[in-house]
C-alpha cells in the first residue's frame, strides 16, 4: 500500500468515526428535542389560559407560581444530572453494577426529598409569599397555584432520578415517552379544568399534578419491561460504600448549588419584573417564553451531550470527547441563527398568540430586540451545561454559576435597573448569560479535557 492509499484509507475511516459521532449526537438529541417543545408548548397554553381570563393577574400568579416551583426543585435537581453523569461514566466503562446503584442512590435521595418538600409545604409557602412581589390579586392566586401543585413533587422528584438514569444509559427515547406524555395529559387535562370547570389557576395546577403521576407511572413500565437486568439485589455495603458516596454527594452538592443559583436568578428576574407591576410582569413572563422555547431545543444537544461526554469520560477516550465537544457548539451556532431570524420576522404574531389583552402587546413592543438576540447570546452556556455535567465536572459549573450571577447579573441589575428600568433589567439579564457561556468556555480544557490527558 503506497503512502498516499494509506492517507487516503485513514482519512475515510476517520470520516466514517466523525459521521457516526454526529449521528450518536442527532440521535440522542432529536428525542430530547421532540420531548422539550411540549414543555414550552404546556408554559405557552397555560399562559394562553391565563391570557384570556379578565384580568392580567392571573398570567402574573402564573409566572410567580412557577417561580415558587422552580426554586424549590432547583435543589434537587441535581439527581437528574448527578444521575445522568454517573450512569453515562459507568456505561462507558461497561460496570453494569454501578449503573444499577447509581439509581438506587438517586432514587433513595428522591424519597428522602419528597418527605421533606411535603412536611415542609406551609412554611414554603410563607416564606414564597412574603418574598414575592405582586399586587394582593397575583399573590391570592399564586397561593392557590401552590396549595394544590405542591402535591405533583413525590412524581416530580422521583422523575428526576429516572430521567437521568435513562439519559445515561443513552436512552433519550424513554424520557422523551415519559415527557410527551405528561404534556399532552396536562394540557387535556388543564384546558378541561380551566374552560370546561372553570377552575382558573387551580385548573392549571391540578392538571400539573395529575400528569406528573401519569408520568411516574410509565417510568415505572419502562423500568420493569426493558431495564429489569439492572434490579439487581441490594447490598447496603456497596450502597453506603464511602468513597461512592462521598464523590456522589460532593459531585451533587456542587450540582445543587449551580442548579439553585440559576433558578434563584430567574427567580430575582421574576421579581424584579413585578416590581415595575402587573402589565410588565405579564409582559415580562411572555417574552421569557421566548428564552423557555429556545432552551429546550438547544438542551436537547445538551442531554445529548451529557450522555456522550459522560460515556467517553468513563471510557477514558479523549479524541471522541473533543469531537463530541467541537460538534455540540457546531449544532449550537445552527440552531441560533434560524430561532434569531424567526424571532426578528415575527414578534407581534407570538406574543399576540399568548394573550388578547391589547396593553400587554403594546407594552411588550420595546422589548423586542431583547427577545431577537436570546438564541445567538444562549446558546453556549446550555451546550456547556451538559458538557460538563457529563463530565460531573462539578466545581467547575459552580464556580462558573457563582461569578455570572453574583458578580455579573446581581450588580448589573442594581446599576442598569434604577437607570433603565425594564431595559436595565434585560440587558443585565443577558450580560448573565454571556457570562455563564464565556466562562465555561475559559475553563473547559481544565474542567473537561485535562483529567483524561494523563490517560
Amino acid at each position: 500500500m503506497t503512502i498516499k492509499n494509506a492517507y487516503l484509507c485513514r482519512q475515510k475511516g476517520k470520516n466514517v468515526m466523525d459521521k457516526s459521532l454526529n449521528h450518536s449526537i442527532i440521535r440522542l438529541a432529536i428525542p430530547n428535542i421532540i420531548s422539550n417543545i411540549t414543555v414550552p408548548l404546556l408554559g405557552l397554553v397555560d399562559m394562553i389560559l391565563m391570557g384570556h381570563q379578565d384580568s392580567v393577574a392571573y398570567i402574573g400568579a402564573i409566572g410567580l407560581g412557577g417561580t415558587i416551583f422552580s426554586v424549590m426543585y432547583s435543589v434537587f435537581s441535581f439527581m437528574r444530572a448527578g444521575t445522568t453523569g454517573f450512569t453515562a461514566q459507568a456505561y462507558g466503562a461497561n460496570d453494569e453494577k454501578e449503573i444499577s446503584y447509581s439509581f438506587y442512590r438517586s432514587i433513595c435521595i428522591a424519597l428522602i426529598a419528597t418527605i421533606l418538600v411535603l412536611s415542609l409545604q406551609s412554611p414554603i409557602e410563607w416564606v414564597s409569599m412574603k418574598l414575592l412581589n405582586g399586587s394582593d390579586e397575583v399573590l391570592r392566586h399564586t397561593a392557590q397555584y401552590f396549595r394544590v401543585r405542591i402535591w405533583a413533587a413525590p412524581a416530580v422528584l422521583c422523575l428526576y432520578a429516572f430521567n437521568g438514569w435513562y439519559i445515561g444509559l443513552q436512552n433519550t427515547t424513554i424520557p422523551m415517552t415519559i415527557a410527551i406524555l405528561i404534556n399532552v395529559v396536562n394540557i387535556v387535562l388543564s384546558i378541561l379544568f380551566v374552560n370546561g370547570m372553570g377552575m382558573g389557576v387551580q385548573g392549571v395546577a391540578l392538571g400539573t399534578v395529575l400528569a406528573q403521576y401519569c408520568g411516574l407511572l410509565t417510568a415505572l413500565i419502562f423500568l420493569f419491561t426493558k431495564y429489569r437486568k439492572y434490579l439487581i439485589p441490594i447490598r447496603k455495603e456497596v450502597l453506603l460504600q464511602r468513597d461512592k458516596l462521598k464523590r456522589f454527594f460532593k459531585v451533587n452538592t456542587d450540582f445543587m448549588i449551580r442548579s439553585i443559583l440559576l433558578v434563584l436568578s430567574i427567580a430575582f428576574f421574576t421579581n424584579q419584573s413585578a416590581k415595575l407591576g402587573d402589565d410588565i410582569l405579564a409582559v415580562n413572563m411572555i417574552l421569557m417564553q421566548f428564552f423557555y422555547i429556545f432552551s429546550y431545543f438547544t438542551d436537547g444537544f445538551a442531554y445529548a451531550g451529557e450522555a456522550l461526554v459522560g460515556r467517553f469520560t468513563g471510557a477514558r477516550d479523549l479524541g471522541n470527547l473533543k469531537k463530541t465537544v467541537k460538534y455540540l457548539l457546531v449544532w449550537g451556532v445552527s440552531l441560533s441563527l434560524p430561532f434569531t431570524l424567526l424571532y426578528w420576522a415575527f414578534p407581534d404574531t407570538f406574543i399576540h398568540l399568548i394573550s388578547d389583552q391589547p396593553e400587554v402587546a403594546l407594552q411588550a413592543q420595546p422589548y423586542h430586540l431583547y427577545m431577537i438576540l436570546i438564541p445567538v447570546i444562549t446558546f453556549a452556556a446550555f451546550l456547556w451545561d451538559g458538557i460538563y455535567i457529563g463530565a460531573t465536572a462539578a466545581s467547575s459549573i459552580r464556580n462558573t454559576m457563582l461569578i455570572a450571577s453574583l458578580l455579573v447579573f446581581l450588580p448589573a441589575t442594581l446599576i442598569l435597573m434604577p437607570q433603565f428600568g425594564n431595559h436595565g433589567l434585560w440587558i443585565a439579564f443577558l450580560l448573565f448569560m454571556i457570562a455563564r457561556g464565556l466562562t465555561m468556555t475559559l475553563m473547559a480544557r481544565k474542567a473537561i479535557f485535562r483529567p483524561l490527558e494523563k490517560f
